[in-house]
C-alpha cells in the first residue's frame, strides 16, 4: 500500500501546479476537450475516454507519486489544464520512462505557459525526483508540442520512435524527444 502524501503543490512566477480537485475536471473537459486542443491527442472525447483518461491521471498520482497536475493561473485561479509527470505507458512506446506532457487550453496557448509549467516539471523530475531523463512524446504534426520540447533543451530521439495511430491514424507514429539530468544541469547553468 502506498504511503500516504502531502497534497502537492508547485509555484512559478505565474502558475500553480497542483493536485486536482474534483470540481476542476469539468472546467478542464470543457476548456481542453476541444477539437484544437484535442487535434493531435485522437480527437474530442466521448464520456468513456474522459473517464478514462481522468482514472489513469489521477492513478500516476497514486500510485508514483507525480502525475499530470493541474496548472492554475495564480492571476486569477483560472485552471488552464495540466503539465506533470508520468511513467511512459503508450502502447508500443518505451515503457517505464519519466515522461513530461502538457495540454493547455486554447486561450491559454502562445502566452508562455506550457513553457513555464514545463520547465518547472522538468526541475521537479531531475531535483526531487531523481531522474536521468525525461522524455516527451508527440506525434510529427503536432509542430507545436515538438517546438516546445526543443526550446526546453530536449533533443530528438528517434530510436525511441514508436508506431501507434492513437493519436494520428495518417501518420501513425508517436515520436520522442528527450533530455539528460546532465544536459538538464548544464542548461540551467549556462541561463543563471
Amino acid at each position: 500500500m502506498p504511503e500516504h502524501r502531502t497534497e502537492f503543490r508547485f509555484e512559478t512566477a505565474r502558475l500553480i501546479l497542483r493536485d486536482w480537485r474534483d470540481d476542476d475536471w469539468p472546467v478542464f473537459w470543457q476548456t481542453t476537450n476541444t477539437p484544437a486542443v484535442m487535434r493531435w491527442l485522437g480527437g474530442v472525447a466521448d464520456d468513456a475516454k474522459r473517464a478514462a483518461a481522468q482514472d489513469r491521471i489521477l492513478g500516476y498520482h497514486r500510485d508514483h507519486g507525480h502525475t499530470f497536475w493541474a496548472v492554475e493561473r495564480k492571476a486569477d485561479g483560472a485552471l488552464l489544464g495540466f503539465c506533470g509527470l508520468k511513467r511512459s505507458n503508450q502502447a508500443g512506446g518505451p515503457q517505464g520512462m519519466m515522461e513530461i506532457g502538457w495540454r493547455l487550453r486554447e486561450d491559454a496557448w502562445g502566452q508562455g505557459y506550457a513553457k513555464e509549467a514545463a520547465a518547472a516539471s522538468l526541475a521537479l523530475a531531475f531535483d526531487r525526483l531523481g531522474a536521468d531523463e525525461v522524455i516527451a512524446l508527440t506525434v510529427q504534426g503536432n509542430t507545436g508540442s515538438w517546438g516546445l520540447m526543443l526550446r526546453l533543451g530536449m533533443e530528438r530521439r528517434a530510436d525511441l520512435d514508436f508506431a501507434n495511430a492513437e493519436f494520428d491514424p495518417e501518420n501513425p507514429v508517436i515520436i520522442v524527444h528527450a533530455i539528460t539530468h546532465d544536459q538538464w544541469r548544464a542548461r540551467s547553468q549556462a541561463a543563471s
